[in-house]
Protein backbone atom coordinates (compact mmCIF):
# COMPACT_ATOMS: atom_id res chain seq x y z
CA UNK A 1 0.00 0.00 0.00
CA UNK A 2 1.55 3.45 -1.00
CA UNK A 3 2.43 5.99 2.15
CA UNK A 4 0.32 9.15 2.19
CA UNK A 5 1.99 12.30 1.64
CA UNK A 6 3.53 14.41 4.62
CA UNK A 7 1.06 17.00 4.16
CA UNK A 8 -1.43 14.50 4.31
CA UNK A 9 -0.38 13.58 8.29
CA UNK A 10 -0.04 17.53 8.98
CA UNK A 11 -4.28 17.88 7.90
CA UNK A 12 -4.58 14.92 10.30
CA UNK A 13 -2.49 16.33 13.22
CA UNK A 14 -4.06 20.04 12.95
CA UNK A 15 -7.46 19.78 14.65
CA UNK A 16 -9.00 21.28 11.92
CA UNK A 17 -6.66 23.78 10.74
CA UNK A 18 -5.35 24.69 13.93
CA UNK A 19 -2.11 23.31 14.45
CA UNK A 20 0.26 25.20 16.60
CA UNK A 21 -0.54 28.53 14.94
CA UNK A 22 -0.99 30.18 18.17
CA UNK A 23 2.08 29.22 19.74
CA UNK A 24 4.28 30.23 16.82
CA UNK A 25 2.49 33.69 16.17
CA UNK A 26 3.53 34.29 19.85
CA UNK A 27 6.78 32.89 19.31
CA UNK A 28 9.21 36.04 19.16
CA UNK A 29 12.73 33.89 19.18
CA UNK A 30 12.14 33.92 14.97
CA UNK A 31 10.55 35.82 12.25
CA UNK A 32 9.26 32.20 10.57
CA UNK A 33 6.72 30.11 11.86
CA UNK A 34 7.10 26.44 13.06
CA UNK A 35 7.75 23.38 10.58
CA UNK A 36 3.99 22.08 10.15
CA UNK A 37 2.58 25.69 10.59
CA UNK A 38 4.02 26.87 7.55
CA UNK A 39 1.65 24.61 5.61
CA UNK A 40 -1.40 25.04 8.10
CA UNK A 41 -1.40 28.85 7.66
CA UNK A 42 -2.00 28.25 4.09
CA UNK A 43 -5.67 27.61 4.72
CA UNK A 44 -5.71 30.81 6.15
CA UNK A 45 -4.72 32.86 3.37
CA UNK A 46 -0.82 33.43 3.76
CA UNK A 47 2.17 31.87 3.06
CA UNK A 48 6.04 32.50 4.12
CA UNK A 49 8.07 34.08 2.13
CA UNK A 50 11.80 35.25 2.40
CA UNK A 51 13.72 37.42 0.17
CA UNK A 52 16.37 35.30 -2.19
CA UNK A 53 18.09 38.26 -3.14
CA UNK A 54 19.68 38.44 0.50
CA UNK A 55 19.56 34.94 1.18
CA UNK A 56 23.35 33.75 0.76
CA UNK A 57 24.26 37.16 2.58
CA UNK A 58 22.11 36.88 5.47
CA UNK A 59 23.39 32.95 5.87
CA UNK A 60 27.07 34.81 5.43
CA UNK A 61 26.12 36.27 8.74
CA UNK A 62 24.67 33.98 10.60
CA UNK A 63 21.19 35.33 9.68
CA UNK A 64 18.18 33.60 9.30
CA UNK A 65 16.14 34.33 6.33
CA UNK A 66 14.35 37.30 5.89
CA UNK A 67 10.99 36.03 6.63
CA UNK A 68 7.48 37.60 5.51
CA UNK A 69 4.30 36.55 4.60
CA UNK A 70 2.31 36.89 2.07
CA UNK A 71 -1.68 37.61 2.62
CA UNK A 72 -4.25 36.89 -0.08
CA UNK A 73 -7.63 37.91 0.16
CA UNK A 74 -11.17 36.18 -1.05
CA UNK A 75 -12.88 37.99 -2.96
CA UNK A 76 -15.48 35.75 -5.19
CA UNK A 77 -15.07 37.92 -8.52
CA UNK A 78 -12.56 40.19 -7.51
CA UNK A 79 -15.14 42.84 -6.55
CA UNK A 80 -14.63 45.95 -4.03
CA UNK A 81 -16.62 48.88 -2.81
CA UNK A 82 -14.67 52.03 -2.63
CA UNK A 83 -14.90 51.64 0.99
CA UNK A 84 -13.35 48.33 1.33
CA UNK A 85 -10.54 49.44 -1.85
CA UNK A 86 -9.64 52.68 0.69
CA UNK A 87 -9.34 49.99 3.71
CA UNK A 88 -7.24 46.94 1.76
CA UNK A 89 -4.77 49.95 0.56
CA UNK A 90 -4.46 51.58 3.58
CA UNK A 91 -3.82 47.99 4.82
CA UNK A 92 -0.82 47.91 2.43
CA UNK A 93 0.62 51.21 3.88
CA UNK A 94 0.45 50.40 7.30
CA UNK A 95 1.70 46.94 7.07
CA UNK A 96 2.74 45.50 3.60
CA UNK A 97 5.64 47.04 1.33
CA UNK A 98 3.61 50.04 0.27
CA UNK A 99 1.73 48.31 -2.39
CA UNK A 100 -0.79 45.77 -3.39
CA UNK A 101 -0.81 43.00 -5.94
CA UNK A 102 -3.49 42.31 -8.11
CA UNK A 103 -3.78 38.39 -8.72
CA UNK A 104 -4.57 35.80 -11.93
CA UNK A 105 -7.39 34.68 -9.01
CA UNK A 106 -9.12 38.10 -8.99
CA UNK A 107 -7.11 38.05 -5.42
CA UNK A 108 -5.68 40.80 -3.82
CA UNK A 109 -2.27 40.17 -2.26
CA UNK A 110 -0.37 41.92 0.69
CA UNK A 111 3.33 41.49 0.41
CA UNK A 112 6.13 41.82 3.35
CA UNK A 113 4.31 41.57 6.37
CA UNK A 114 6.51 40.30 9.27
CA UNK A 115 5.23 38.08 11.68
CA UNK A 116 4.78 39.71 14.71
CA UNK A 117 2.43 42.18 12.91
CA UNK A 118 0.32 39.31 10.64
CA UNK A 119 -2.21 38.54 12.68
CA UNK A 120 -3.17 42.45 13.10
CA UNK A 121 -3.20 42.37 9.57
CA UNK A 122 -5.68 39.64 9.49
CA UNK A 123 -7.69 41.35 11.80
CA UNK A 124 -7.74 44.80 9.45
CA UNK A 125 -8.38 42.99 6.45
CA UNK A 126 -11.56 41.72 8.11
CA UNK A 127 -12.67 44.63 9.23
CA UNK A 128 -13.46 45.53 5.92
CA UNK A 129 -15.47 42.91 5.48
CA UNK A 130 -12.98 40.96 3.44
CA UNK A 131 -11.39 37.82 4.20
CA UNK A 132 -8.80 35.26 3.49
CA UNK A 133 -10.05 31.99 4.49
CA UNK A 134 -9.41 29.04 1.55
CA UNK A 135 -7.77 31.75 -0.21
CA UNK A 136 -4.78 29.16 -0.45
CA UNK A 137 -4.69 24.94 1.08
CA UNK A 138 -5.81 21.81 -0.17
CA UNK A 139 -9.31 23.78 -0.22
CA UNK A 140 -11.81 25.28 -3.11
CA UNK A 141 -9.79 28.86 -3.92
CA UNK A 142 -10.97 31.91 -4.92
CA UNK A 143 -13.97 31.71 -7.23
CA UNK A 144 -13.37 33.39 -10.39
CA UNK A 145 -16.07 35.32 -12.23
CA UNK A 146 -16.31 37.69 -15.83
CA UNK A 147 -15.75 41.05 -14.31
CA UNK A 148 -16.92 43.34 -16.92
CA UNK A 149 -20.57 43.85 -16.42
CA UNK A 150 -21.55 45.09 -19.99
CA UNK A 151 -23.28 43.49 -21.83
CA UNK A 152 -27.00 41.95 -20.13
CA UNK A 153 -28.02 42.36 -16.61
CA UNK A 154 -27.51 38.95 -15.93
CA UNK A 155 -23.93 39.49 -15.01
CA UNK A 156 -25.28 40.35 -12.00
CA UNK A 157 -27.32 37.39 -11.15
CA UNK A 158 -23.84 35.21 -12.74
CA UNK A 159 -21.73 37.12 -9.94
CA UNK A 160 -24.31 36.28 -7.12
CA UNK A 161 -23.64 32.68 -8.00
CA UNK A 162 -19.85 32.76 -8.32
CA UNK A 163 -20.07 34.23 -4.29
CA UNK A 164 -22.46 31.35 -3.46
CA UNK A 165 -20.20 28.56 -4.63
CA UNK A 166 -17.57 30.18 -2.92
CA UNK A 167 -19.20 30.45 0.38
CA UNK A 168 -21.03 26.93 -0.48
CA UNK A 169 -17.75 25.47 -0.50
CA UNK A 170 -16.03 26.80 2.39
CA UNK A 171 -13.90 25.20 5.33
CA UNK A 172 -16.73 24.81 8.52
CA UNK A 173 -13.60 24.70 11.13
CA UNK A 174 -13.91 28.29 13.36
CA UNK A 175 -9.71 27.83 13.36
CA UNK A 176 -9.71 31.17 11.61
CA UNK A 177 -11.99 33.06 13.88
CA UNK A 178 -10.18 31.65 17.03
CA UNK A 179 -6.74 32.46 15.88
CA UNK A 180 -6.97 35.51 13.66
CA UNK A 181 -9.74 37.38 14.89
CA UNK A 182 -10.07 36.02 19.22
CA UNK A 183 -13.47 34.32 18.62
CA UNK A 184 -14.87 31.31 21.04
CA UNK A 185 -13.08 28.72 21.17
CA UNK A 186 -14.73 25.64 19.32
CA UNK A 187 -15.31 22.56 21.41
CA UNK A 188 -13.41 19.67 19.00
CA UNK A 189 -15.75 17.07 20.12
CA UNK A 190 -18.04 16.10 17.60
CA UNK A 191 -16.99 18.76 14.70
CA UNK A 192 -17.07 17.81 11.31
CA UNK A 193 -16.01 19.31 8.15
CA UNK A 194 -19.75 18.14 6.31
CA UNK A 195 -17.99 18.92 2.38
CA UNK A 196 -14.21 18.22 3.14
CA UNK A 197 -13.85 15.85 5.95
CA UNK A 198 -11.44 15.88 8.18
CA UNK A 199 -8.13 15.94 5.82
CA UNK A 200 -9.92 18.45 3.52
CA UNK A 201 -8.65 17.71 -0.27
CA UNK A 202 -5.60 15.83 -1.74
CA UNK A 203 -4.79 19.36 -3.37
CA UNK A 204 -5.77 22.61 -4.44
CA UNK A 205 -8.72 23.27 -6.16
CA UNK A 206 -10.35 25.65 -8.39
CA UNK A 207 -13.28 27.05 -9.67
CA UNK A 208 -14.31 29.65 -12.47
CA UNK A 209 -17.62 31.25 -14.21
CA UNK A 210 -17.76 32.68 -17.36
CA UNK A 211 -19.69 34.59 -19.83
CA UNK A 212 -19.40 33.93 -23.57
CA UNK A 213 -18.51 35.25 -25.67
CA UNK A 214 -15.14 36.31 -23.72
CA UNK A 215 -13.24 33.70 -22.04
CA UNK A 216 -11.93 36.34 -19.58
CA UNK A 217 -11.34 33.95 -17.05
CA UNK A 218 -9.91 30.85 -19.02
CA UNK A 219 -12.14 28.33 -17.39
CA UNK A 220 -11.00 25.47 -19.38
CA UNK A 221 -8.15 25.61 -17.14
CA UNK A 222 -9.65 25.29 -13.66
CA UNK A 223 -10.61 22.09 -11.70
CA UNK A 224 -14.28 23.36 -12.16
CA UNK A 225 -15.64 25.79 -14.51
CA UNK A 226 -19.20 27.18 -14.65
CA UNK A 227 -20.49 28.49 -18.67
CA UNK A 228 -23.26 30.74 -18.45
CA UNK A 229 -26.04 30.41 -20.86
CA UNK A 230 -27.98 33.55 -21.10
CA UNK A 231 -30.77 33.48 -23.44
CA UNK A 232 -32.62 37.00 -24.15
CA UNK A 233 -31.00 38.51 -21.55
CA UNK A 234 -32.16 35.47 -18.77
CA UNK A 235 -29.48 32.93 -17.12
CA UNK A 236 -30.51 29.70 -18.19
CA UNK A 237 -28.07 27.91 -16.46
CA UNK A 238 -24.78 26.79 -16.71
CA UNK A 239 -22.27 24.21 -18.98
CA UNK A 240 -20.45 22.91 -16.65
CA UNK A 241 -16.86 21.78 -16.99
CA UNK A 242 -14.12 19.12 -14.70
CA UNK A 243 -10.30 18.67 -15.19
CA UNK A 244 -8.55 21.72 -16.35
CA UNK A 245 -5.16 22.58 -15.01
CA UNK A 246 -1.94 24.10 -16.23
CA UNK A 247 0.40 22.85 -13.21
CA UNK A 248 3.27 20.54 -14.39
CA UNK A 249 7.18 19.25 -13.19
CA UNK A 250 10.00 19.76 -15.34
CA UNK A 251 11.27 16.42 -16.18
CA UNK A 252 8.26 14.06 -14.69
CA UNK A 253 6.24 13.10 -17.24
CA UNK A 254 3.78 12.24 -15.25
CA UNK A 255 2.77 15.71 -15.00
CA UNK A 256 1.10 17.86 -17.37
CA UNK A 257 -1.40 21.10 -18.26
CA UNK A 258 -5.04 19.40 -19.53
CA UNK A 259 -7.80 21.37 -20.54
CA UNK A 260 -11.56 20.87 -18.92
CA UNK A 261 -13.95 18.59 -20.66
CA UNK A 262 -18.00 19.90 -20.67
CA UNK A 263 -19.87 17.27 -19.26
CA UNK A 264 -23.55 18.90 -18.73
CA UNK A 265 -25.71 21.49 -18.11
CA UNK A 266 -27.07 22.37 -15.01
CA UNK A 267 -29.51 24.74 -13.70
CA UNK A 268 -29.06 27.78 -11.59
CA UNK A 269 -30.97 25.54 -9.15
CA UNK A 270 -28.53 22.69 -9.45
CA UNK A 271 -25.40 24.48 -9.45
CA UNK A 272 -24.21 24.47 -5.86
CA UNK A 273 -25.35 20.92 -5.48
CA UNK A 274 -23.21 20.03 -8.66
CA UNK A 275 -20.52 21.87 -7.36
CA UNK A 276 -20.07 19.47 -3.78
CA UNK A 277 -20.44 16.34 -5.80
CA UNK A 278 -17.92 17.17 -8.17
CA UNK A 279 -15.52 18.49 -5.06
CA UNK A 280 -16.55 15.45 -2.76
CA UNK A 281 -15.67 13.46 -5.83
CA UNK A 282 -12.16 14.59 -5.89
CA UNK A 283 -11.82 14.47 -1.99
CA UNK A 284 -12.99 10.57 -1.74
CA UNK A 285 -11.00 9.45 -4.56
CA UNK A 286 -8.20 11.93 -5.68
CA UNK A 287 -4.70 10.73 -4.70
CA UNK A 288 -3.09 10.93 -1.54
CA UNK A 289 0.48 9.29 -1.97
CA UNK A 290 1.55 12.00 -4.41
CA UNK A 291 1.52 16.18 -4.56
CA UNK A 292 2.43 15.86 -8.23
CA UNK A 293 -0.89 13.83 -9.25
CA UNK A 294 -3.07 15.01 -6.61
CA UNK A 295 -5.08 17.11 -8.79
CA UNK A 296 -8.71 16.22 -10.25
CA UNK A 297 -7.36 16.34 -13.56
CA UNK A 298 -5.30 13.27 -12.84
CA UNK A 299 -8.31 11.14 -10.75
CA UNK A 300 -9.94 11.90 -14.49
CA UNK A 301 -7.27 10.67 -16.52
CA UNK A 302 -6.47 7.37 -14.10
CA UNK A 303 -10.32 6.97 -14.09
CA UNK A 304 -11.67 8.12 -16.91
CA UNK A 305 -13.81 10.96 -17.57
CA UNK A 306 -17.14 8.82 -17.95
CA UNK A 307 -16.59 7.22 -14.87
CA UNK A 308 -16.52 10.91 -13.14
CA UNK A 309 -19.47 11.98 -14.51
CA UNK A 310 -20.83 8.30 -13.54
CA UNK A 311 -20.03 8.93 -9.93
CA UNK A 312 -21.16 12.48 -10.43
CA UNK A 313 -24.10 12.25 -11.05
CA UNK A 314 -24.71 9.37 -8.70
CA UNK A 315 -24.25 11.98 -5.85
CA UNK A 316 -26.25 14.58 -7.32
CA UNK A 317 -29.19 11.98 -7.86
CA UNK A 318 -29.83 12.81 -11.47
CA UNK A 319 -28.00 12.73 -14.79
CA UNK A 320 -26.60 15.83 -16.50
CA UNK A 321 -28.29 17.14 -19.26
CA UNK A 322 -26.27 17.41 -22.75
CA UNK A 323 -23.90 21.00 -22.68
CA UNK A 324 -26.29 23.72 -24.28
CA UNK A 325 -24.66 25.58 -27.82
CA UNK A 326 -21.95 28.01 -27.00
CA UNK A 327 -18.45 29.44 -27.94
CA UNK A 328 -15.99 31.87 -27.24
CA UNK A 329 -14.29 34.53 -29.39
CA UNK A 330 -11.05 35.99 -26.97
CA UNK A 331 -9.29 35.41 -23.92
CA UNK A 332 -7.99 38.80 -22.01
CA UNK A 333 -9.59 42.04 -21.12
CA UNK A 334 -10.87 44.94 -23.07
CA UNK A 335 -9.48 48.03 -22.21
CA UNK A 336 -10.80 51.13 -22.22
CA UNK A 337 -14.51 52.97 -21.60
CA UNK A 338 -17.60 50.86 -22.05
CA UNK A 339 -20.60 51.40 -22.09
CA UNK A 340 -22.71 48.98 -20.18
CA UNK A 341 -26.12 47.84 -20.84
CA UNK A 342 -27.95 50.21 -18.63
CA UNK A 343 -26.11 53.17 -19.30
CA UNK A 344 -23.55 53.03 -16.85
CA UNK A 345 -19.64 53.32 -17.44
CA UNK A 346 -17.16 50.43 -17.40
CA UNK A 347 -12.98 51.68 -17.31
CA UNK A 348 -10.80 48.65 -17.87
CA UNK A 349 -6.83 49.87 -16.63
CA UNK A 350 -3.87 48.12 -17.65
CA UNK A 351 -2.14 47.19 -14.46
CA UNK A 352 1.46 45.24 -15.08
CA UNK A 353 1.73 42.33 -13.21
CA UNK A 354 -0.75 43.52 -11.20
CA UNK A 355 1.41 45.59 -9.03
CA UNK A 356 -0.12 48.79 -7.83
CA UNK A 357 2.01 51.46 -5.67
CA UNK A 358 3.19 54.83 -5.63
CA UNK A 359 6.73 55.61 -8.22
CA UNK A 360 8.41 58.08 -10.02
CA UNK A 361 5.66 58.78 -12.44
CA UNK A 362 2.97 56.52 -11.55
CA UNK A 363 1.42 57.21 -8.21
CA UNK A 364 -0.83 54.61 -8.82
CA UNK A 365 -1.78 53.85 -5.21
CA UNK A 366 -2.43 57.09 -4.11
CA UNK A 367 -4.33 57.81 -7.56
CA UNK A 368 -6.88 54.81 -6.94
CA UNK A 369 -7.11 56.05 -3.57
CA UNK A 370 -8.36 59.33 -5.05
CA UNK A 371 -10.55 57.60 -7.24
CA UNK A 372 -11.97 55.59 -4.43
CA UNK A 373 -12.87 58.76 -2.45
CA UNK A 374 -15.36 59.89 -5.36
CA UNK A 375 -16.24 56.67 -6.61
CA UNK A 376 -19.89 55.28 -6.73
CA UNK A 377 -20.09 52.20 -8.24
CA UNK A 378 -17.20 49.22 -7.62
CA UNK A 379 -13.63 48.29 -8.22
CA UNK A 380 -13.38 44.78 -9.71
CA UNK A 381 -9.81 42.71 -9.97
CA UNK A 382 -9.49 40.86 -13.50
CA UNK A 383 -8.38 37.27 -13.91
CA UNK A 384 -5.62 39.13 -16.24
CA UNK A 385 -4.24 41.08 -13.16
CA UNK A 386 -5.76 44.24 -14.03
CA UNK A 387 -8.22 46.66 -12.60
CA UNK A 388 -12.04 47.70 -14.09
CA UNK A 389 -13.35 50.90 -12.23
CA UNK A 390 -16.87 49.67 -13.09
CA UNK A 391 -20.70 50.70 -12.69
CA UNK A 392 -19.93 54.75 -13.41
CA UNK A 393 -22.49 56.52 -13.96
CA UNK A 394 -22.16 58.87 -17.18
CA UNK A 395 -22.44 62.04 -14.94
CA UNK A 396 -19.51 60.72 -13.23
CA UNK A 397 -17.41 59.38 -15.79
CA UNK A 398 -15.43 62.83 -17.07
CA UNK A 399 -14.43 63.16 -13.41
CA UNK A 400 -13.40 59.59 -12.87
CA UNK A 401 -11.54 60.23 -16.58
CA UNK A 402 -9.75 63.20 -14.94
CA UNK A 403 -8.44 61.18 -11.97
CA UNK A 404 -7.16 58.37 -13.95
CA UNK A 405 -5.11 60.99 -16.03
CA UNK A 406 -4.09 63.42 -13.58
CA UNK A 407 -2.02 59.80 -11.51
CA UNK A 408 -1.36 58.44 -14.70
CA UNK A 409 -3.45 55.58 -14.55
CA UNK A 410 -3.76 55.78 -18.78
CA UNK A 411 -1.14 53.55 -19.65
CA UNK A 412 -3.84 51.29 -21.72
CA UNK A 413 -3.93 54.16 -24.35
CA UNK A 414 0.26 54.07 -24.46
CA UNK A 415 0.58 50.14 -25.02
CA UNK A 416 0.88 47.84 -27.57
CA UNK A 417 -1.57 44.76 -27.48
CA UNK A 418 1.32 42.79 -26.51
CA UNK A 419 1.83 45.42 -23.51
CA UNK A 420 -1.15 45.42 -22.70
CA UNK A 421 -2.23 41.27 -22.67
CA UNK A 422 1.27 40.37 -21.55
CA UNK A 423 0.96 38.01 -17.89
CA UNK A 424 3.97 37.61 -15.27
CA UNK A 425 3.75 35.48 -12.46
CA UNK A 426 5.59 36.70 -9.38
CA UNK A 427 8.90 34.62 -9.46
CA UNK A 428 11.79 36.13 -7.52
CA UNK A 429 13.05 37.35 -4.98
CA UNK A 430 9.71 36.25 -3.17
CA UNK A 431 8.72 32.60 -4.81
CA UNK A 432 10.46 29.68 -3.47
CA UNK A 433 9.27 27.72 -6.62
CA UNK A 434 10.89 30.27 -9.29
CA UNK A 435 13.95 28.96 -11.13
CA UNK A 436 13.83 32.25 -13.32
CA UNK A 437 12.87 35.82 -13.58
CA UNK A 438 9.39 36.89 -14.37
CA UNK A 439 7.56 39.77 -13.53
CA UNK A 440 10.85 41.52 -12.99
CA UNK A 441 12.05 40.73 -16.27
CA UNK A 442 8.72 40.96 -18.25
CA UNK A 443 9.28 45.00 -18.97
CA UNK A 444 12.33 44.51 -20.68
CA UNK A 445 11.30 41.20 -22.12
CA UNK A 446 8.21 43.27 -23.55
CA UNK A 447 10.59 45.76 -25.10
CA UNK A 448 12.49 43.12 -27.02
CA UNK A 449 9.88 41.64 -28.20
CA UNK A 450 8.11 44.88 -29.30
CA UNK A 451 11.11 45.42 -31.27
CA UNK A 452 10.64 42.38 -33.41
CA UNK A 453 7.07 43.21 -33.74
CA UNK A 454 7.93 46.78 -35.06
CA UNK A 455 10.05 45.20 -37.64
CA UNK A 456 7.98 43.87 -39.05
CA UNK A 457 5.08 45.88 -39.00
CA UNK A 458 3.22 44.30 -36.33
CA UNK A 459 3.18 46.73 -33.35
CA UNK A 460 -0.27 47.15 -33.41
CA UNK A 461 -1.42 43.49 -33.77
CA UNK A 462 -2.17 41.16 -30.75
CA UNK A 463 -0.03 39.01 -29.35
CA UNK A 464 -0.27 36.87 -25.95
CA UNK A 465 2.77 36.38 -24.18
CA UNK A 466 3.19 35.27 -20.44
CA UNK A 467 5.96 34.26 -18.90
CA UNK A 468 6.38 32.41 -15.34
CA UNK A 469 9.18 31.60 -13.18
CA UNK A 470 8.68 27.74 -12.79
CA UNK A 471 6.07 25.33 -14.84
CA UNK A 472 3.32 25.76 -11.86
CA UNK A 473 1.74 27.40 -14.41
CA UNK A 474 0.49 30.72 -12.04
CA UNK A 475 0.05 33.05 -15.58
CA UNK A 476 -1.66 30.09 -17.56
CA UNK A 477 1.18 30.33 -19.86
CA UNK A 478 -0.06 26.91 -21.28
CA UNK A 479 -2.77 29.16 -22.81
CA UNK A 480 -0.71 31.69 -24.33
CA UNK A 481 0.37 31.90 -28.30
CA UNK A 482 3.94 32.29 -26.74
CA UNK A 483 5.16 31.30 -23.36
CA UNK A 484 8.37 31.27 -21.62
CA UNK A 485 8.33 29.08 -18.66
CA UNK A 486 11.36 29.21 -16.56
CA UNK A 487 13.94 26.08 -16.24
CA UNK A 488 16.95 28.30 -14.66
CA UNK A 489 18.74 31.16 -14.25
CA UNK A 490 17.80 33.20 -17.50
CA UNK A 491 16.87 30.11 -19.39
CA UNK A 492 13.51 29.67 -20.32
CA UNK A 493 11.27 26.80 -22.04
CA UNK A 494 9.76 28.53 -25.32
CA UNK A 495 6.27 27.38 -26.16
CA UNK A 496 4.20 28.37 -29.16
CA UNK A 497 0.66 27.91 -30.34
CA UNK A 498 -2.34 28.65 -27.74
CA UNK A 499 -5.90 29.63 -29.13
CA UNK A 500 -6.52 33.20 -28.29
CA UNK A 501 -9.83 31.71 -27.56
CA UNK A 502 -8.40 29.79 -24.19
CA UNK A 503 -9.46 26.31 -25.33
CA UNK A 504 -6.06 25.42 -27.04
CA UNK A 505 -2.92 24.63 -24.91
CA UNK A 506 0.57 25.96 -25.89
CA UNK A 507 3.48 22.89 -27.73
CA UNK A 508 6.70 22.95 -26.77
CA UNK A 509 9.14 24.35 -29.49
CA UNK A 510 12.35 25.41 -27.81
CA UNK A 511 13.82 24.12 -24.51
CA UNK A 512 16.45 25.23 -22.03
CA UNK A 513 17.60 28.29 -24.39
CA UNK A 514 18.49 31.88 -23.32
CA UNK A 515 17.21 35.15 -24.60
CA UNK A 516 19.42 35.66 -27.70
CA UNK A 517 17.94 32.33 -29.10
CA UNK A 518 14.28 32.62 -28.02
CA UNK A 519 14.72 36.17 -29.79
CA UNK A 520 16.23 34.83 -32.95
CA UNK A 521 13.11 32.25 -32.73
CA UNK A 522 10.78 34.71 -32.67
CA UNK A 523 12.25 36.81 -34.76
CA UNK A 524 12.42 34.27 -37.46
CA UNK A 525 8.23 33.64 -36.76
CA UNK A 526 7.13 36.87 -36.43
CA UNK A 527 8.74 37.85 -40.45
CA UNK A 528 7.02 34.87 -41.81
CA UNK A 529 3.72 35.83 -39.68
CA UNK A 530 3.77 38.82 -41.26
CA UNK A 531 4.52 37.78 -44.79
CA UNK A 532 2.12 34.74 -44.77
CA UNK A 533 -0.62 35.09 -42.42
CA UNK A 534 -4.46 35.17 -43.64
CA UNK A 535 -6.88 37.89 -43.13
CA UNK A 536 -7.39 38.43 -39.55
CA UNK A 537 -5.37 35.04 -38.67
CA UNK A 538 -4.13 35.35 -35.17
CA UNK A 539 -0.06 33.82 -34.43
CA UNK A 540 -1.12 30.94 -32.08
CA UNK A 541 -3.72 29.77 -35.03
CA UNK A 542 -0.84 30.60 -37.74
CA UNK A 543 2.10 28.43 -36.18
CA UNK A 544 -0.16 25.69 -36.33
CA UNK A 545 -1.80 26.23 -40.32
CA UNK A 546 1.39 26.58 -41.26
CA UNK A 547 3.36 23.12 -39.65
CA UNK A 548 5.88 25.23 -37.64
CA UNK A 549 4.60 22.76 -34.94
CA UNK A 550 4.22 19.51 -36.83
CA UNK A 551 5.89 16.88 -35.14
CA UNK A 552 7.25 18.44 -31.69
CA UNK A 553 5.83 17.30 -28.64
CA UNK A 554 3.05 18.53 -26.09
CA UNK A 555 3.72 19.31 -22.49
CA UNK A 556 0.44 18.51 -22.29
CA UNK A 557 -2.59 15.65 -21.86
CA UNK A 558 -5.31 16.41 -24.40
CA UNK A 559 -9.16 16.20 -22.84
CA UNK A 560 -10.63 13.11 -22.31
CA UNK A 561 -7.37 11.28 -23.37
CA UNK A 562 -6.50 8.33 -20.95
Amino acid sequence: MSTLTAQEGIKTRSQYLRGTLKESLADGASGALAGDDTFVVKFHGSYIQDDRDSREERRAAKLEPDWTFMIRTRTPGGVLTPSQWLGVSQIARDYGNQGLRLTTRQAIQFHGIIKRELKATMAAINAQLIDTIAACGDVNRNVLCSPNPVETAAHAEVFEWSKRISEHLLPNTRAYHEIWLDGEKQNLEGVVEPIYGPTYLPRKFKTAVVIPPQNDVDVYAHDLGFIAIIENGQLQGFNVSVGGGLGTTHGNLKTYPRLADIIGFVTPEQTLAFAEAVLTTQRDFGDRTSRDNSKLKYTIIDRGLDWFKAEVERRLGFALPAPRPVGFTNQGDRFGWIEGHDGRWHLNLRIPAGRIRDEDGKPWLSGLEAIAGEHVGDFRVTPNQNLVIANVPASAKDRIDALVRQYALDLYEQQTPLQRDALACVALPTCPLAMAEAERYLPDLLGKVSALQAKYGLLQDPLVLRITGCPNGCARPYLAEVALIGKAAGRYNLLLGGSVRGDRLTVLYRENIAEPEFLSVLDGLLGRYAAERETGERFGDFVHRVGVLDGLKGVHRERGAA
